[in-house]
């Protein structure tokens, strides 16, 4: 449709009388005049039977078309042929029409432009046709000054006093000052405004709120000059309440990204308060907080929940999870339990009280708070029963994921506002399902981080001591924080005559599933480590266990487990305080630092080996002196490589940051972490310090026996004697026995040289070495024989005993408790 032009010419005009009431005229689909009205005919002088059935657009000046939208309506000045000839200027509004079967209708409306509140605005149309709208209008001036408004607008507003008044003298500041702001930035620019939203109140619901829909758009006159404003208002509460709701809905369903049910919890309670709820509490099941398996709700038991959010509007959410104060009961005829157990909410029910509750404990939910019968408990100050009297009835609803009762989300109005409605009881329900699935999600994530921490207590040692033979302190860092365990493992052995085993180990991949492949090998270890095998020999043993698991995984339906132990390494190091030697073999594992006591750091020339599990290279061990005071650092490549350094400096830092070796071991530990581990990690790190300690002379005898069964007797002297200086007289019986058997065996089936050797420290060990490799056996003599109870004798008064084989021959050894 195109606007006349503006040329200046005098433009016949009907008569103002006739003119006061719109003409209107119905198009069907084709454009063509099904209806005409008498305003119609008394406007353009076309009677009935003339213009019925003919095509609209021949009404129309210079060939234009009459718009027909395909929804809403289009408004805009036509030039009109009247059946005189002459054109009328007259303003033009064409509305769609129609029903289900389409919009094939139009009803078109003509009007003067005569009568107007402004330049171009007649003001017989707005009163006979938009004043009863439904849709509330307004027209303003340049200066936002009201000049006609329509009763629609007065209904919702309750304001009827506006005409020559601003926006500022009817509506708060506030509301105005945003308004005016967008109503100019219009005038300006002539580009209309759609769908501006703002609150306010409704006449007949002035303590409810509402939200409105304000479109605006400028008048202009023949030479497109602004006039004023025209602005359409509609009340769209229920579309912004729906939008606002499906977005709560999409905020609880993204909720819980922390993996924390309690801040889950709360996340839930701040996306309800203030817009749905002035004060929600959740509580939930202790399971729930704590990552353990859920009970199922009997509805002939109390209820027991923890209180892990309560939020009220203009407060802070609190939470009382770790503590008493946090606890609360419900009875099993409560309603709580009643929406537990049955699953489905409740709005406005009567409140059952907890049978069992005392008057200044328990609430009107039949809810009992364990910080009211223990006012000392530690925590917060518990939010206390609610003013039932401040607040509608509230909206109980439950938390369930399946079969599993999470808790319960309790929401309240305010008196001031309106009232839960069964509408509003819905949305609850419908909330408390997206908030279950975050806070089942919390739940499963707390359950497993809880297994695998349980997992990797029961793997990784709860204390490491050298005992007397060294000082020890580690520290450990998985990659993954968030499940807390890693495939890296660190731990130290007492061996037999005093030594010690320094274990250092690597599982590939983190996790879980690297956690229990790490576990399976440090039991592995262990095992291996009660058989005394040297270093070498040790971690041949322990490459054919990974090969062996691999090969039981490999014929599996999947491959996961252990299957990470593939590229597994390993370093083994035995010590000895006696001796003051140390004897290592790596498997594929990096080097350990050695700190001499001058403080000179080094790391020394292994023999690489092969990860476990491939078998291809054989392990050697190589024995080192190992002074007194020595340091020795294990380690793991996560501790000194990343993306940023490569091994080598990382090493190179560690014998920087250890050249102190007198310095506290936690001290030392910390300070390594700290300079070398950064922040998040990419790998599993661990660390283990050893400060080797030697036992005095004093502590030690060893006397050369010779190979004669009559020396047996002096053997058991020499052991008495030594006895005596150390005060250990009561030992005198069992050691005599434990003497005479372990030499004579040596005289009678080992070879020379015989040595005896007793060592003082935490047990008495006594050893018998010999140069034969026959290693002794332990049996149950028959009542007939004469022989063979020695080392049957040997067991039952001693603490432990066992035998190693040595790079000449073999050692068997007794352990005894001192007194």
């Amino acid at each position: 449709m195109t606007t006349a032009p503006n040329d200046g010419s005098a433009t016949p005009r009907r008569p103002a009388g006739p003119a006061a009431s719109p003409a209107t005229a119905l198009l069907d689909g084709a454009g063509d005049v099904i209806g005409w009205s008498r305003a119609a005919e008394a406007l353009l002088g076309y009677p009935e039977g003339e213009i019925l059935d003919r095509p609209a657009d021949a009404l129309l000046a210079g060939g234009d078309r009459v718009p027909r939208p395909e929804r809403g309506d289009w408004s805009g000045i036509a030039r009109v042929r009247h059946r005189a000839g002459h054109d009328l200027r007259l303003g033009l509004r064409v509305c769609a029409m129609g029903g289900a079967a389409g919009r094939e209708h139009w009803l078109m409306t003509m009007f003067d432009l005569g009568e107007a509140v402004l330049p171009g605005v007649n003001r017989s149309l707005l009163d006979g046709l938009l004043a009863h709208l439904p849709i509330g209008m307004a027209v303003m001036d340049t200066e936002l000054r009201y000049t006609w408004v329509n009763d629609a607008l007065v209904r919702a507003s309750g304001v009827s006093d506006r005409l020559g008044r601003t926006l500022g003298a009817v509506f708060p500041s506030e509301q105005a000052a945003a308004g005016e702001v967008a109503m100019r930035r219009v005038l300006e620019t002539g580009t209309p405004c759609i769908d501006y939203e703002y609150r306010g109140p409704i006449l007949s619901d002035p303590s409810g709120e509402h939200m409105y829909a304000a479109s605006f758009f400028r008048l202009e006159d023949e030479d497109n000059r602004p006039t004023g404003l025209c602005y359409l208002v509609l009340d769209v509460t229920e579309r912004w309440r729906r939008h606002h709701r499906e977005l709560m809905l999409g905020r609880a369903r993204a909720c819980g990204k922390q993996l924390d049910p309690v801040r889950a919890a709360q996340e839930l309670a701040e996306i309800c308060v203030p817009d749905f709820a002035d004060l929600v509490s959740v509580e939930l099941a202790d399971a729930v907080i704590e990552g353990g398996e859920i009970p199922a709700v009997s509805g002939s038991e109390p209820v027991r929940l923890r209180r892990a959010a309560h939020l009220a509007a203009g407060e802070a959410c609190v939470s009382f999870p770790g503590s008493a104060n946090g606890a609360v009961e419900y009875g099993p005829c409560s309603r709580a339990a009643r929406c537990l157990t049955d699953g489905e909410g409740t709005l406005g029910a009567p409140a059952d009280v907890h049978p069992d509750a005392g008057a200044a404990g328990a609430d009107a939910d039949g809810r009992e708070s364990a910080g009211a019968a223990d006012e000392d408990a530690d925590g917060p100050e518990p939010a206390g029963p609610v003013d039932e009297d401040a607040y509608h009835p509230p909206i109980t609803v439950p938390l369930c994921a399946g079969a599993a009762s999470l808790g319960l989300v309790t929401f309240r109005r305010r008196r001031d506002r309106d009232p839960f409605t069964p509408e509003d009881l819905a949305f609850a329900e419908e909330f408390a399902v997206h908030g279950s699935a975050a806070l089942a999600a919390a739940h499963r994530f707390a359950q497993e981080r809880r297994i695998s921490l349980s997992l990797q207590r029961s793997l990784l040692p709860g204390r490491l001591g050298g005992d007397e033979a060294a000082e020890i302190a580690w520290r450990y860092f998985p990659a993954s924080q968030e499940a807390g365990v890693g495939g890296d493992w660190v731990d130290v052995i007492p061996l037999s005559g005093a030594r010690v085993a320094l274990v250092v180990g690597d599982v590939v991949g983190h996790g879980v599933g690297a956690a229990a492949a790490m576990g399976r090998l440090r039991a592995a270890v262990h095992t291996l480590a009660a058989m005394d095998l040297p270093p070498d020999e040790l971690l041949a043993h322990l490459d054919d266990f990974v090969t062996r698991i691999r090969a039981e995984q490999s014929c599996g339906t999947d491959g996961a487990g252990l299957m990470g132990t593939l590229g597994a390494s390993c370093m083994y190091a035995v010590y000895d305080p006696v001796d003051r030697t140390c004897t290592l073999a790596r498997a594929a594992h990096p080097a350990p630092v050695i700190v001499r006591p001058d403080g000179t750091a080094f790391v020394p020339d292994l023999p690489a080996g092969s990860p476990l599990g491939i078998g291809s290279v054989p392990f050697e061990a190589v024995e080192m002196d190992c002074p007194d005071g020595s340091l020795v650092a294990f380690f793991t490549d996560g501790l000194v490589e990343d993306r940023h350094k490569d091994m080598e400096e990382g090493v190179a830092r560690l014998c920087a940051l250890l050249g102190d070796p007198g310095a506290p071991l936690e001290r030392l530990c910390d300070d390594a972490v700290d300079a070398l581990l950064s922040r998040p990690l990419h790998d599993d790190a661990a660390l283990l310090l050893a400060r080797t300690t030697s036992f005095p002379d004093s502590d030690v005898a060893v006397w050369e026996i010779p190979g004669d069964p009559a020396a047996v007797r002096e053997a058991r002297a020499l052991a008495n004697r030594q006895l005596d200086a150390w005060g250990l007289d009561d030992l005198r019986f069992a050691t005599e026995l434990i003497v005479s058997e372990l030499v004579t065996n040596a005289i009678r089936y080992g070879t020379a040289p015989i040595r005896l050797r007793l060592i003082r420290h935490h047990v008495l060990t006594c050893e018998v070495l010999d140069g034969s490799s026959t290693s002794p056996r332990l049996r149950h003599a028959r009542t007939t024989d004469e022989g063979g109870r020695g080392l049957f004798l040997v067991a039952q008064a001693s603490r432990r005993w066992g035998y190693r084989y040595t790079g000449s021959g073999k050692s068997i050894w007794v352990e005894q408790e001192l007194p």
